[in-house]
């Protein structure tokens, strides 16, 4: 009963291995988590409010991609696209910020 049931359980990990594996390569994470993290900084370009690191940390996934890293490479990219995203969220906050620093 035990053999049946470690033979079941490896059999069962091993699909799911295969399922996850189908999915996408890792140079194909890549490029996807690289496209989201450019498109967001290209906003952030866009309302004049990005921030240096951020080109840094694409050009440090760019690469970590060319030395065929891509856990690093999609990990720099996801930072990269964070930072995008951040720069986004202080260019609107600080849109209507300025009026608090108005004496009235």
């Amino acid at each position: 009963m035990r053999f049946g049931l470690s033979i079941g359980l490896m059999s069962l990990a091993g699909a799911a291995a295969l399922a996850f594996a189908a999915v996408a390569s890792p140079a194909e994470d890549f490029k996807a988590a690289y496209a989201k993290a450019e498109a967001a900084s290209q906003q952030a370009a866009s309302l004049k409010t990005q921030w240096t690191t951020t080109v840094a940390t694409l050009h440090a996934a760019q690469d970590a991609a060319k030395a065929s890293k891509y856990d690093d490479a999609v990990s720099l990219a996801h930072q990269a696209e964070a930072l995008a995203q951040a720069s986004i969220a202080q260019a609107r906050e600080q849109a209507s910020a300025w009026k608090d620093g108005v004496i009235r």
